[in-house]
């Protein structure tokens, strides 16, 4: 039995790797199927970008292409996109957002200090992961650490703490 929005439905759940993958209704009901990914509602990367070229940091336009790009080839279907360049009144920098009917991707930069701060936060079946590997393809993020957050455990899932770990591709990307 699975509870949703109050309401308990006799449902039928596809199981992989320690979490729910997928449901569909059960015998004798009539509701829609839906998706849940492992034992939560998303999944959250929040990346930290060390030693990143001042020209990265600077060039909004190139990120937010990059992360929509990036977003599309992992799947997931952009919504919008929007940009903004700080240096008026602030340090030098820019904060771009690529808004996904999955959730988002942003990138904030500091560009005195080569760092780029990405989140990207998916639901359903597109992962964060591969949008993240994507964009790294695409543009010299430096040196690269990330966390992961399962968003919104499900009831009944063990809860969900952030997990650090430097990224795999940090080692090729910096060679």
């Amino acid at each position: 039995m699975v509870d949703i929005s109050g309401e308990t439905t006799r449902m039928r759940c596809l199981s992989a790797f320690g979490g729910t993958v997928g449901c569909q209704p059960g015998s004798g009901s009539s509701r829609v199927s839906f998706m849940v990914v492992g034992m939560h509602r998303g999944r959250h990367l929040l990346i930290d970008c060390r030693e990143v070229p001042r020209s990265v940091c600077l060039d909004d336009q190139s990120m937010l292409d990059a992360m929509a790009r990036a977003a599309r080839r992992a799947g997931a279907t952009v919504i919008s996109q929007v940009r903004y360049r700080f240096g008026h009144d602030s340090a030098p920098g820019f904060t771009a957002m690529v808004l996904l009917d999955e959730s988002h991707c942003s990138a904030h930069t500091y560009a005195d200090l080569g760092q780029v701060a990405l989140d990207i936060f998916t639901c359903g079946k597109t992962s964060p992961e591969t949008i993240l590997e994507h964009l790294r393809q695409e543009i010299d993020l430096g040196s690269v650490t990330t966390r992961k957050v399962e968003r919104f455990p499900l009831q009944g899932a063990p809860a969900s703490r952030a997990q650090e770990s430097e990224n795999p591709l940090e080692e090729t990307a910096n060679q």
